[in-house]
């Protein structure tokens, strides 16, 4: 239950700094950038800036969809991004290009990350097994699973989880460094335009800070119910 508790708490933030989040990036793409250049044609500037020569910028179906994909090297923009001639639009082309830079430059948390996403989906998939086992009462014999043992795999998942959700967070802050600072030294956005670049982009890493302060703050939960229960031996 408690587990629940700090889930659905997180939940209702990472909503409520979603939401702010969609409202600040729809404010600022109803301000037209002074430069007059689309999310796409900012990115592909940048990618040249640097010397990248061998990522495509695409077009991708959503809303707030866009990502680097270090597997096929693509900046794959939203359709209001790709298209957009504003702030909030500059401001997303050029953080997914600040990860394409870290790529090419072998940011070492960008690495570490990608190498950890096959360790978290296998430890997502034994997170599932393990709690839909606990739900249905399939682990009612204690030789087949213990529920110390349970515990311990389930700390051990969101060990991983936590892990990686706090390594995210320098790969984002980073890449966000990277876009403002390109941004201003290419003189793209005015001092107004780079004020709203920058809140889009505090709010988008807000989101990753909640994901990783709830994914902390479930692991310690464990941790401490594991605690708990050796001294009620």
């Amino acid at each position: 239950m408690g587990a629940l508790i700090i889930g659905l708490f997180f939940m209702a933030i990472g909503w409520m700094v979603s939401s702010r989040l969609k409202s600040k990036f729809q404010e600022y793409s109803q301000i037209q950038l002074t430069k007059n250049l689309t999310g796409a044609e900012i990115a592909r500037l940048m990618l040249a800036d640097s010397g990248i020569q061998d990522v495509k910028v695409i077009c991708v179906e959503g809303q707030l969809t866009d990502h680097y994909n270090p597997m096929d090297k693509t900046v794959n923009l939203s359709q209001e991004v790709y298209h957009g001639r504003n702030a909030a639009a500059t401001a997303v082309a050029a953080h997914e290009c600040g990860h394409a830079v870290q790529h090419a430059t072998a940011y070492s948390f960008l690495h570490l990350r990608s190498a950890m996403v096959p360790i978290q989906n296998i430890s997502g998939q034994i997170l599932n097994f393990v709690m839909m086992g606990m739900m249905f009462g399939a682990f009612f014999a204690q030789s087949m699973l213990p529920w110390k043992t349970a515990l311990l795999i389930i700390i051990a998942c969101y060990s991983v989880f936590a892990l990686f959700a706090l390594i995210t967070l320098p790969v984002e802050f980073d890449a966000s460094k990277r876009a403002l600072a390109w941004i201003d030294a290419r003189g793209i956005v005015t001092r107004q335009e780079h004020d709203m670049a920058k809140d889009a982009l505090k709010w988008a890493a807000m989101t990753y800070v909640v994901a990783a302060i709830g994914a902390v703050t479930t692991l310690v939960y464990y941790i401490m119910m594991y605690l708990g229960s050796n001294r009620d031996e």
